[in-house]
């Protein structure tokens, strides 16, 4: 049991990668769900701070990433007109290409990148802002879209690392 424990958790680590870069996939919370999983062998023990740090840096990096492409359009000057058009761009891309079956794949990721950009262009544009003001805010939407990015890819490996660690010393022990 304690093998399909671990290859279940491995799955469930790879996805929290994966899911790190392709949206619709929650890369985090599959993540930490990996960490779980592995943990349920006999094999891996972490702490009860250890689960408790990591559950509560998932759920952060979770929201956060839904967050941070906003403020990063705050961030370069984007007007209130930006950060509107940056959150209903960053919801049709998380809500409407779902919907229309565009989830996975270079259209879901292009779909997450273009959607708070475009958005924050055009709420910019539609409130009469200067261009070069307009793209300055909609490159700062894109720039919050990366740093989320690299926020949960963090995450998702220091996790996986610590299950390999863990893994290592138990089977060199």
């Amino acid at each position: 049991m304690d093998v399909f424990f671990i290859v279940l958790g491995f799955i469930l680590l790879f996805g929290g990668i994966i899911g790190s870069v392709f949206p619709g996939i929650p890369g985090p919370p599959l993540s930490f769900l990996g960490l779980m999983v592995s943990a349920a062998s006999s094999w891996l023990a972490f702490s009860t701070q250890f689960y408790l740090i990591t559950a509560l840096l998932a759920i952060f990096i979770t929201v956060l990433d839904y967050y941070i492409p906003i403020y990063g359009t705050k961030l370069l000057g984007g007007t209130k007109a930006g950060i509107t058009g940056s959150t209903i761009g960053l919801v049709v891309a998380v809500i409407a290409l779902p919907l229309a079956g565009i989830v996975i794949g270079p259209f879901g990721l292009l779909g997450m990148v273009l959607g708070p950009f475009v958005g924050a262009y055009l709420g910019e544009k539609f409130a009469g802002t200067r261009d070069e003001n307009a793209w300055r805010s909609a490159f700062g939407s894109f720039l919050g879209f990366l740093a989320g990015t690299m926020a949960k890819l963090i995450y998702a490996v220091v996790i996986f690392g610590y299950v390999i660690m863990a893994l290592f010393k138990v089977w060199t022990a």
